[in-house]
């Protein structure tokens, strides 16, 4: 039950209740009145949004195109998987001996369109209807199954228009006008004549490969077989497609409904089985999780999510790929602590200090940013770094602090070095310095001071780089001075 209006409601009847008269939008008081013993719960949509959710993976066994169809049920699209199965027949009824078996009462039907599909399930429960044949399949069944509103259902019952096939018959434009458009808009897409897709729930991916099992394996060691093999396979079909493997997914479902997935990431696209089955180990790993068997998985399925070109790489003379090593040391520590606690620093194209490098996955193509006027480069990877002067002292300190720190400087004039600063509330004399670096903000970019930059060092030899923001006189009258970062 929940509250609609400020009253108690039915919003769900079991079968036994449908078979004593009860229905969905009655209103408590009169539910009772009719059947004092009733028992009753209070509404959950939330959870059964989430169970809805759950048992859409759950279909994933027959097809990857499955999307949620609120507030009760779930639309496949079995156009490319139903012959595995012998047939739409035979799969219709393995769905609902299955459903039967983990609790649910499920009606199913089979037709060219979700919507028909769904009003077939809802009024002709087991029917299986060729595309193109809707009409005549709609035609007697009632308008409360296309899934309108029960008030558009009421409406039409007034005047005297119960069937599909009285909707259907007749002009659009009167019944858009008095109750709306959704009636029409779902009567032409359950007829076919609107195109509509199913919305699945998670994209198919381009590669996967699958095991299906009569009895289901029971143990880690039978897992570890199948991925073996299935990461065999899909290898196989990467290398005739000239691609690799960035991104792939593990699925396991289980007897019981329940379907386990693990994805992992590669620096670089692979197609190497073992590299492949490693990835999921540690990823195990790193979890410190073991497998939830149960009752065992009678589906295992190997996908790659994503892949790109790979041309054959140039072998050194013992065998091995240049920076193969430092990507398999990447791959593993992505598998065990996570792909998004694994980043590498990327130069981008800009004078401003905090934007000219960022964080980026390690295989992942660098893309433009725009922070502070700075961009990404989209060339290599490792390349846009300038090369250090020999023998050179550093014109920057390696580490930056996360934001520059402020400080009371002195200078003798106002654009001059400082003679001495305070800093974390101690002072320093400054010895010798070097500067100043003047960085001004991109035109573009419209904010932010110019910024005179000095390599400092103190009487007691630390070194620090401090800059005072704003020119004076031009930009501000009274310029401050911050700490940017060490030097040692």
């Amino acid at each position: 039950m929940a509250k609609v209006r400020g009253a108690l409601r039915l919003s769900a009847c079991d079968a036994r209740a449908a078979a004593l008269g009860l229905r969905p939008g009655l209103s408590l008081a009169d539910a009772r009145a009719l059947h004092p013993a009733l028992a009753v719960v209070d509404a959950d949509p939330e959870g059964d949004a989430a169970a809805l959710v759950r048992l859409a993976d759950w279909g994933r066994r027959f097809t990857p195109l499955v999307a949620p169809l609120p507030p009760d049920g779930f639309v496949l699209d079995v156009g490319g998987s139903a012959h595995l199965f012998g047939g739409e027949a035979a799969l219709r009824a393995d769905a609902v001996a299955r459903l039967a078996g983990l609790g649910f009462a499920a009606r199913a039907a089979v037709a060219g369109t979700p919507e028909a599909a769904a009003a077939l399930a809802r009024a002709a429960d087991g029917a299986i209807v060729a595309s193109g044949e809707e009409a005549r399949a709609l035609a007697p069944l009632p308008v409360r199954a296309l899934g309108v509103a029960d008030e558009v259902v009421d409406g039409l019952a007034r005047l005297g228009l119960t069937r599909i096939e009285d909707v259907a018959l007749r002009p659009r434009a009167p019944f858009a006008a008095r109750f709306g458009t959704d009636l029409v808009s779902r009567l032409d897409a359950a007829l076919g004549r609107t195109r509509s897709a199913i919305g699945a729930r998670l994209e198919a991916p381009p590669y996967v490969v699958e095991r299906r099992f009569f009895e289901p394996i029971l143990t880690p060691e039978d897992v570890s077989r199948t991925l073996a093999r299935l990461a065999e396979e899909l290898a196989g079909m990467l290398e005739r497609h000239g691609e690799g493997a960035l991104a792939l997914e593990l699925a396991l479902f289980r007897v019981d409904g329940a379907v386990r997935r693990l994805r992992v990431g590669a620096s670089r696209p692979t197609r190497e089985p073992a590299r492949m089955a490693l990835l999921f180990r540690e990823t195990l790993a790193g979890e410190r999780d073991e497998l939830d068997i149960g009752w065992g998985f009678d589906v295992v399925r190997l996908a790659a999510l994503s892949a790109r070109r790979l041309d054959e790489a140039a072998r050194r003379l013992d065998g091995s790929v240049a920076g193969e090593d430092l990507a398999r040391l990447v791959d593993a520590l992505g598998a065990r602590l996570g792909t998004e606690r694994v980043r590498r620093i990327a130069p981008c194209d800009s004078h401003w200090p905090e934007a000219a490098a960022s964080l980026v996955p390690p295989g992942a193509p660098t893309r433009p940013e725009g922070d502070r006027g700075g961009r990404r480069r989209e060339d290599d990877p490792a390349a846009g770094w300038l090369p250090p002067v020999p023998d050179a002292a550093p014109d920057r300190p390696i580490r930056l602090f996360a934001r520059p720190e402020p400080i009371e400087a002195v200078a003798t004039v106002p654009d001059g070095p400082p003679l001495r600063f305070r800093w974390r509330r101690v002072l320093h004399e400054t010895a010798a310095y070097e500067g100043p670096e003047r960085i001004a903000p991109a035109w573009w970019d419209g904010e932010g001071l110019t910024r005179d930059y000095f390599r400092t060092e103190d009487r007691a030899g630390r070194r620090f780089w401090i800059f005072r923001e704003g020119l004076w006189g031009h930009e501000t009258d009274a310029p401050r001075w911050y700490v940017h970062g060490l030097f040692g």
